[in-house]
């Protein structure tokens, strides 16, 4: 816990006489090493006072356990949730041979030990205060931790397509030098060059355009230029054919040249063109990664407005569109995202990086709906002097009887450990506090729609 709050405030000792009068009060438990008092995520119904050993408090973040504290002799464990009929927010075991005192009732145990109250309820609520500020912070650094990992991935593609081109390229590169060599001593006229060079601008540009065929097709293409190369007497064909190809060359394009060489040198022309092609195409790649790369450390420097002030003009499509690329390693395996932006929303001053912070979770929370695929629909429009943001998701919803609490520090839906239940508590506080907006949702299953509304602010 914080050193800031006073350890007598947290975490009282109850003096020994208190003790001696509540052991006749509650019922006393002998727990063996390792032993569960309660359990994270069950029903809060129960307060326990530690007669000897220790009882270590836990709560579960994703696979790590977070030791909240350990109480000893004279400390007390409980929750206030016990006093609304809610659940367990940690989880208490016993480190050692352990005696506790439980009580039932909690009103009970006041009324035959009044004194007491003014130890126990404060110490209570102060424990909550705290647990909250220290999960907080923890549901930051997790979101962080999986915007992270996704962010490793996606960066790890690229920069190994970048790196295996750049190898490749180091031979292509010695390849071709090696056959313009091989050019020289051939006998070529200007009217041969001027055919290589048409060929070769002539693939650049098919490739270029993208063009694309079939696996199926390209395979029929390859087995017929090289059958047609074979009866020119070009050797190893298959080398060099599945180049020419794909730059959309076949036997009609290399026929003039054919006629006007002998076979020897056609090999070499053909070699070479090759050569052309897939040292352009490995330029390509890198290319290509390093402008993927590029992409993605522009998006991560928007979605955290770095190098920027906390409150500016925010453009809130810009915002939800890095937050999309963020969260792409969770989005492209089956989720299908429709963006239905309107054309006037003006920016709006705000906190561009907490409002991210929103989107993330609201986003993240709809891609688990849907078990990671589904239907996702982002729409944005003017409503009043308001921006509505609303993000919809076609998964099994959220069940009615959970709805009324979906707001509340703690709670959560998931199993536990797989959230902290303050995903969507820190959403509310950024747009109701911090921008003065509100945010509310609607859900049945197959439709869940949350709802973001945020002042214009001039």
């Amino acid at each position: 816990m914080s050193a800031t709050k006073s350890e007598s405030i947290l975490f009282p000792t109850l003096a020994e006489e208190n003790l001696e009068k509540l052991t006749t009060c509650g019922l006393i438990l002998h727990l063996k090493p390792g032993e569960i008092l309660f359990q994270e995520g069950e029903p809060a119904d129960s307060f326990y006072v530690v007669l000897d050993g220790e009882i270590k408090i836990t709560k579960q973040l994703g696979i790590e356990e977070l030791v909240i504290t350990i109480h000893r002799r004279g400390e007390f464990t409980g929750d206030l949730s016990m006093l609304t009929g809610g659940i367990c927010t940690a989880t208490a075991s016993s480190i050692n041979t352990s005696r506790v005192i439980k009580f039932d009732d909690f009103k009970n145990l006041l009324k035959n030990c009044p004194d007491s109250i003014d130890l126990f309820v404060p110490a209570l609520a102060e424990r909550s205060k705290e647990l909250e500020v220290r999960l907080r912070q923890q549901e930051k650094l997790a979101a962080l931790g999986k915007l992270s990992a996704g962010l490793a991935h996606e960066l790890n593609n690229p920069a190994a397509a970048g790196r295996r081109a750049a190898q490749q390229l180091n031979s292509a590169i010695a390849n071709l030098q090696s056959q313009m060599l091989n050019l020289r001593g051939k006998n070529f006229s200007a009217e041969h060059r001027q055919i290589l060079k048409n060929l070769q601008q002539t693939a650049l540009t098919h490739i270029s355009q993208g063009s694309q065929i079939s696996p199926l097709e390209q395979s029929d293409r390859e087995d017929e230029l090289i059958d047609w190369l074979e009866e020119k007497d070009i050797q190893n064909a298959w080398e060099i054919v599945p180049s020419l190809v794909s730059g959309g060359i076949d036997s009609s394009c290399l026929e003039k040249l054919a006629q006007s060489m002998v076979s020897e040198a056609f090999s070499e022309a053909l070699i070479w063109l090759e050569a052309t092609l897939t040292m352009n195409g490995l330029v390509g790649e890198v290319e290509q990664s390093t402008s993927r790369i590029s992409d993605l450390v522009t998006a991560i420097k928007n979605y955290s407005y770095m190098d920027r002030a906390p409150s500016q003009k925010v453009d809130l499509h810009e915002g939800i569109n890095n937050t999309l690329k963020m969260l792409h390693h969770k989005i492209k395996y089956g989720i299908n995202v429709h963006k239905k932006y309107s054309g006037d929303i003006p920016k709006i001053v705000a906190y561009g990086s907490k409002l991210n912070q929103v989107w993330t979770n609201l986003i993240d929370n709809a891609i688990d709906g849907m078990n990671g695929k589904g239907e996702l629909t982002i729409r944005t429009c003017l409503e009043n002097n308001c921006v509505l943001v609303e993000i919809i998701d076609n998964g099994s919803g959220i069940a009615s009887e959970l709805q009324p609490r979906i707001f509340e520090p703690f709670f959560t839906s998931k199993e536990v450990g797989k959230g902290t239940g303050l995903g969507l508590d820190i959403a509310r506080r950024i747009v109701v506090q911090e921008h003065k907006g509100n945010i509310r949702f609607e859900s049945v299953p197959g439709h869940t729609n949350f709802q973001v509304r945020l002042p214009i602010k001039h």
